[in-house]
Order: C-alpha cells, then structure tokens, then sequence
C-alpha cells in the first residue's frame, strides 16, 4: 500500500433482529454475539496495523457515544476521533462527513468505509482485498468489496461484474446492483456466474467520493460540508452541526453513489463474511454439536436438532425442539422457528409501541460514570443497585418526582446535598429528599456500590434536571 488507508467506521443501526440481545441503546454492534469482544471491538482491531493504516474515525449517534468510547479505552485505543451524528441521513451523508473530515487535513486520503457489525473470518484475506482495492481507488475508482456467494440468498443485494477495470489484476467495472432478489433470480444469477453479494464495504479517495458527490447530490455535499465545518470539538468528540446535517436529503451510498458513477470498481473477495442480520446467520456460522445445534451460555438440551439457544444468565432446557432460535436474557425470551426470524424486528416495533423498556435498554443501564439496575419495581417505589467506577461522579441533580435513599454496600461514596458534602463507607446511608439538589462521586481506588431506594410519583429517567455534568449531557 503506497499510504496509509483511513478507516471509517458506521457505528450507527439498531440491529433489531437480533432481539432480546439487541437493544435500541445496546445495539448488536456493541454486543459480544460469538465470544467475548463486540463486534465493533473486532472491527477496528482488523485495521489495528498502524504500518496499514491510520487511526480510525468512528461515525456513531448521541445514545451510544459513551459506550463506543468505553470500548476503545478498554482496547487500548485511544487515537480513534468519535463522529457524533445528530441524526440519521441514511449512508450518503454519513460518508460525506468522514470523508470531509478527512479531506480537510489529507486530501488525498484513502478512505476505508466499514460497517461496525459485520463478521469477517478471514482477516488476511480481508487486507489482500483491501490492498487491491487501493490499487483501484488510486487508478481513480470508487471501490466496493463483492462478498463470493455461497447460495442464492434472498436478503442480500447483488453487484454484477463487468470488464477488468484499468490495469488493476482482480479489480472489475460494475456492470449494474442489483436489488434483493426473490429465490429464483438470485438461483438464476449464481448459475450465470459474475454476481457477488453487495457486502456495504468501499474504498475510494475521500475528494473522489466528494467530487461524485457534489455532481450527483450537490444539495446533499452542501449541507454536509457546512456540518463539519460548523462542527465542534465536544470532550473526546466532534460533534456535527445539528441544523446543517438535518438539512442534508437522506439516501443511501448506493443511490446516491455507486449506482450512478461511471467510476464504480468492484473487488470480489471471500472473507468468511457475514453482516449477522438476524439470528440464524449466527447459526449459520456458529460452531455445532453432532445434532447440528448451537449452544451458547446455560443450556442443555434432549432430543434437539438445528437450533440456535443461547442463555444470558439462567438456566435454558429445550426438549424436543427442531429448527428453532431461543434466546433468554434477564428479562425477555425469544422463541422463533429459525426461518422466520428475519420477522423480529415486528415484535420489536409492537414493543415500542406499547412504550415496553424491553425494546429500549437492558436491565443492566450502562452510563459512562458506570451502571444501574432495577432489582424491584412497584407503584410508588423502585430499588436499583449502582455501580460507580473508581473516580467518576454523577452529574449534580435533582428530581421534581422523587425523592431517593441511598445504602453503601461496598467502597467510598462523597455526597453532595444542598450545601452539605460529606462521605459514606460500607453499611451507612442517607436520604436525599424531593427536589435537592446533588451529586454521588466515587473517592476510592475500586468501584462503588449502593442500593438506591426511590419513592414518589414518577420514576422515570427523565425526571431529572442536570445542573452541571463533566459527561457534556444537557
């Protein structure tokens, strides 16, 4: 690779097919779905090789933006620019802004876009690919990566190859996309030979990308290019200017882009690739018992076939059960036949219609200052167990609703309340009545823990007025 590639990474998408794992705040690009590092983790790991590549851009929204930077950390990675996106503009614009920012300091950057929540296998034949497709993107092309098909599926779209592009040995023209096929069409293009799944990867110049697409969308470059110029520095973020991206039409990169471009270069690549985008793709490339099942957590099983059961806590017996996905976390079950589940984001919707929290978040709430659970809820009362990492503090409050005890149960709590400060140890407590204002910090060297009792009547999140937050949060 004659320069170093840029990585930028979407970390936006709700993954709500792979519900009751996936959450709106907890989506499946921030899970651990195969063993113990997210997605998103492995993602930015593959293009981790500082001799390859530059430090990664990572494009996420406001709800997930603590969690992102709390993997980072815990990788180690700490060079990594987080994009806060004020809301989603589809792909086309999201692109446009990392290949802005980009642009601004290395014009001549090459630009690696990547989903946060794909699966690869094959990490060298990942970078091979990566390293054939810069020789396109330098010979002027506007690159995607062509996933080599193993059976006529139906939830992918498709890239026809047409002639060699340039001089690059491997690299093709598109010849057209195709939409999601239905089964006979996609059966008929694998026999014809030629088509590859659309895999959402690319590889261009970033002013090559924005050249396109201010002749394609100038509306769409206009507004984008003043959201990163309007844009601030935010703590350990770069925010986007919220009025200008909203301004910004909505489309995809393949609308917007590929389809149209007479720069358009495909790779064909076979990288053990899967965009996981609903349950049985992770049975597809689980690892199976002699009865063709994949089992992960608390599971045993009688007499079951072709099943994908996973348990995130307690005990999951399935008897008798064939060709089924059983998910259990704390607080939901899935149970779907394994060739429906593609369906799930419908019980998802009904969820969120119903304002259920199923949908939202995990009983265990991540915060960057640390987590809360709800162990007991009724009318009038609820009981959270909190976490606080060593040194953080929350944001000094208060609530117009509720009222809320607090019991140290291990570490060294500081409390603000009204103009009192004063500290707790393990076994002593206070009472921070309605509308006081306060704050609980973490003073000793391991995490903070303590029941919070609450009583009023309302005990919603947002019930609560922050008057000064180091976290940035309104």
């Amino acid at each position: 690779m004659p320069t170093k590639i840029h990585p930028f990474i979407l970390c936006g998408g709700a993954g709500t097919r792979l519900w009751p794992l996936s959450r709106a705040l907890h989506p499946k690009q921030l899970l651990a779905l195969e063993g113990t590092r997210s997605l998103l983790q492995d993602t930015v790991a593959r293009v981790g090789d500082a001799s390859r590549f530059a430090a990664p851009h990572l494009l996420c929204n406001e709800d997930h933006r603590f969690l992102i930077a709390e993997q980072m950390l815990e990788d180690g990675v700490t060079s990594a620019t987080i994009v806060l996106e004020p809301e989603a503009r589809n792909t086309a614009p999201a692109v446009a802004a990392g290949a802005a920012l980009l642009a601004r300091e290395t014009p001549d950057a090459l630009m690696l876009v990547m989903p946060s929540d794909h699966v690869i296998r094959d990490d060298q034949a990942f970078l091979a690919a990566v390293a054939l497709a810069a020789e396109a993107a330098d010979a002027g092309a506007l690159v995607t990566f062509g996933i080599e098909p193993s059976g006529p599926e139906t939830g992918y779209g498709y890239i026809e190859r047409g002639p060699a592009f340039a001089d690059v040995d491997g690299a093709y023209a598109v010849a057209r996309f195709v939409e999601k096929p239905d089964a006979a069409t996609a059966s008929a293009m694998l026999a014809q030979g030629g088509f590859f799944w659309n895999s959402g990867m690319f590889l261009f110049r970033a002013e090559r990308y924005l050249d396109e697409l201010g002749r394609l969308a100038p509306e769409m470059l206009s507004a984008v290019k003043a959201a990163v110029d309007k844009g601030q520095d935010e703590h350990d973020f770069f925010r986007l200017d919220t009025a200008a991206y909203g301004a910004s039409p909505s489309d995809s990169i393949d609308y917007a882009v590929m389809e149209k471009t007479a720069h358009a270069a495909v790779v064909p690549a076979d990288l053990g690739w899967s965009d996981v985008g609903a349950w049985s793709a992770l049975w597809d490339i689980g690892d199976k018992d002699k009865d063709a099942n994949v089992i992960l957590g608390d599971v045993i099983t009688e007499d079951a076939k072709g099943s994908y059961l996973r348990s995130e806590g307690r005990l999951l017996a399935a008897l008798g059960v064939e060709d089924l996905v059983v998910v259990a976390t704390d607080d939901a079950v899935l149970v779907a036949p394994r060739d429906r589940v593609q369906q799930v984001s419908t019980i998802t919707k009904t969820l969120a219609k119903a304002q259920r929290s199923e949908q939202e978040n995990h009983p265990l709430v991540r915060r960057p200052w640390g987590t809360y659970q709800t162990v007991d809820a009724d009318d009038g009362f609820q009981v959270k167990r909190i976490t606080v990492k060593p040194g953080a503090r929350l944001s000094l409050q208060k609530h117009a609703k509720r009222a809320e005890h607090w019991v140290v149960v291990r570490g060294r709590a500081r409390v603000t309340r009204d103009e009192e400060v004063f500290d707790l140890i393990v076994d002593q407590s206070t009472y921070i009545p309605l509308g006081a204002v306060h704050r609980l910090e973490n003073i000793g060297d391991e995490p903070l823990y303590l029941i919070e009792v609450q009583s009023g009547s309302y005990l919603g999140e947002d019930d609560i007025v922050r008057l000064d937050d180091e976290y940035g949060r309104a």
